[in-house]
């Protein structure tokens, strides 16, 4: 039996879904979830084969919620989403199911999906879509996780950023947490002319500059309004003169 979680803010969406699974009895619908959150648990609980997920919900998208999960199952998107995001769907072939669609569509997705080489290809692909999308998206929050609580930072509560060995250290007011990515996707995604890569290990939010201090070697100590003093080696002390106008 293939196991299954429905993930959509949209009851009737839902109801769509388990209506058409009923010609595929070799698959079971173990699981309903209304948002990110819900389905996070679900899937760490249930261990599903397959889920059925919708991108825009309430609370985190669809796409935060998979960064969230460490073993993924095989995604079959159902998505209203924009005609720019549906061609990184096709270029990295991964299945989705654009609302409103019909019967003939969705079972032509499943019978895809159930080739077995596919089924081991969809979760290669996941991840790779994840990071195209959001990395060509405007980025105005970042979802963490700790255990079993998930975080929302607005971006501008971002101090800065510091590499941790395989994960980035995300500084706020509030304190500090763990991101299972990379310094260059940060550097990437965020706003320029806002964080600057100041240093291999550091990006640092502009406003948060108090001073600059020469340290040595054409290379400063930035000194931030919380006291804090972040090392600017040459590259990064280029980088800002040139967002700074110095």
């Amino acid at each position: 039996m293939i196991k299954t979680i429905l993930i959509d803010d949209e009851p009737l969406a839902r109801e769509v879904v388990k209506e058409y699974l009923e010609a595929f009895p070799q698959i079971s619908v173990i699981a309903e979830c209304s948002d990110g959150f819900e389905g996070v648990k679900a899937i760490q609980q249930l261990q599903p084969d397959l889920i059925f997920l919708d991108i825009q919900m309430p609370k985190i998208n669809g796409f935060e919620m998979l960064e969230l999960i460490e073993h993924r199952p095989a995604v079959i998107f159902t998505t209203a989403f924009d005609e720019y995001a549906i061609r990184a769907f096709e270029a990295y072939a991964v299945d989705y199911l654009l609302k409103p669609f019909g019967r003939e569509r969705f079972e032509k997705s499943i019978h895809k999906w159930l080739d077995q080489q596919h089924m081991v290809e969809s979760k290669q692909h996941t991840q790779t879509l994840i990071n195209a999308v959001s990395q060509t998206s405007e980025q105005d929050r970042v979802v963490v996780k700790t255990g079993s609580k998930i975080t929302i930072i607005p971006v501008p509560d971002i101090l800065y950023l510091e590499a941790d060995d395989d994960y980035v250290n995300i500084h706020t007011a509030n304190g500090s947490y763990l991101k299972n990515k990379t310094m260059a996707y940060f550097d990437q995604i965020l706003d320029q002319r806002q964080f600057v890569r100041i240093h291999r290990s550091y990006i640092l939010r502009v406003s948060e500059i108090v001073r600059l201090d020469p340290y040595e070697k054409e290379t400063y100590t930035a000194v931030t309004r919380t006291g804090k003093k972040l090392p600017v080696s040459k590259t990064g002390y280029a980088k800002l003169k040139q967002v700074l106008g110095m």
